[in-house]
């Protein structure tokens, strides 16, 4: 007794240095308490934003999720990540037990992939011990999952070119090989392709999302399941926002998902104007394998360059779109003009060109 307490009170004068050895071994040599070596080891897991995601992906494909839905956000340094699925979900005692170590539903089902061991319960804590937050955003049982993810670039890195959609090239023997930086829209293609025979991923901003996730649950769940639902908490998170009233419910609901978006884009979302993502698997058919632009070239054959010119990222129009359209919103309530019109945005070699549509309030 004597002995314990002694050793509570040197932990309460010594502090956090103490608390994280267990022995000390002499000339500089300590043994770490697990808790510690736990933690240095989940730092390791996790090295860039792209990790943070294929850990996610993994949790959804091992929860049984067919559908997995992955929005992609960022605000200056901060990158925010939410991925939400149709899988078995998580009751709500284990939406913040699920990030401690060694916590898994996966007792008997651990499994080895080509991104290695998962199972162990350390997966959610090596994300949370990178990230700057990490949340269950909403889930239960039989209700499918949405978690939400924040970190700080400065802290944690990403490839620099986050744009660039992966190509394939073939290679001796017919096989073919994806190209492309290993960013987040890579590594999303990469399990999607691996895992196509068991899951559909989608992939874009949080507005982008929003309305994949409006559009599957129309298609999903029946009228009067929409017009009748009291409780869209209920429904299936990946079917939940098609239970949306109005624009300003679709944001609530959406929000509630981790994904952020203005009153107003919900009601593009609502109007159509934003169109759902096609899955990774549809994107890589149609673009992956599609042919080389055309290159043009002048009179003795030197390339003048390609013909796509500048490309900006969806997140990047999105933001744009959306950041003119709040700018007109306002002028257009001094010339009595439609403030909902969405604005074009396109992009050319040598210029961004925008045009704002004028319409009269009717």
């Amino acid at each position: 007794m004597a002995e314990s307490s002694l050793g509570s009170f040197v932990e309460s004068v010594c502090g956090e240095d103490r608390l994280r050895v267990e022995d000390d071994l002499g000339d500089g040599f300590v043994r770490l308490r697990s808790s510690e070596a736990e933690r240095r080891q989940a730092a390791q897991d996790i090295r860039s934003t792209e990790d943070i995601v294929i850990e996610m992906l993994r949790n959804s494909r091992d929860a049984g999720a067919r559908n997995i839905f992955l929005a992609v956000q960022r605000d200056d340094t901060a990158r925010c990540l939410v991925v939400a699925d149709d899988g078995a979900g998580i009751p709500a005692a284990l939406h913040e037990r699920i990030f401690e170590p060694r916590v898994t539903s996966k007792l008997d089902t651990a499994r080895m992939d080509k991104w290695g061991m998962h199972g162990r319960g350390m997966a959610l804590y090596s994300i949370a011990v990178n990230a700057e937050e990490a949340r269950v955003a909403s889930s239960a049982p039989g209700l499918g999952s949405a978690l939400a993810v924040t970190t700080d670039l400065t802290r944690l890195g990403e490839k620099t070119d986050q744009s660039t959609f992966p190509t394939f090239e073939a290679q001796e023997g017919g096989a073919q090989a994806m190209r492309g930086p290993k960013n987040i829209l890579r590594t999303a293609a990469e399990f999607a392709l691996e895992h196509r025979r068991d899951c559909s991923v989608y992939c874009g901003s949080f507005t982008e999302i929003a309305a994949t996730l409006y559009a599957f649950g129309v298609a999903t769940t029946t009228a009067a399941t929409r017009a009748f639902c009291d409780d869209p908490t209920e429904l299936p998170v990946a079917k939940r926002l098609a239970a949306a009233a109005d624009p300003a419910s679709l944001a609530e609901l959406a929000a509630d998902l981790g994904l952020v978006l203005s009153e107003r884009s919900a009601r593009r979302v609502m109007d159509g104007q934003i169109a759902p993502v096609p899955s990774l698997m549809d994107r890589l058919a149609s673009e992956s394998f599609a042919p080389a632009p055309a290159v043009r070239r002048g009179r003795k054959g030197a390339p003048l360059g390609d013909r796509r010119g500048l490309v900006l990222a969806d997140d990047d129009v999105a933001g744009l779109k959306e950041g003119v359209g709040r700018l007109f919103s306002e002028l257009a309530e001094r010339y009595y003009l439609d403030g909902t019109v969405e604005p074009e945005v396109r992009v050319a070699g040598d210029a961004i060109r925008i045009t704002i549509p004028v319409e009269k309030v009717r």
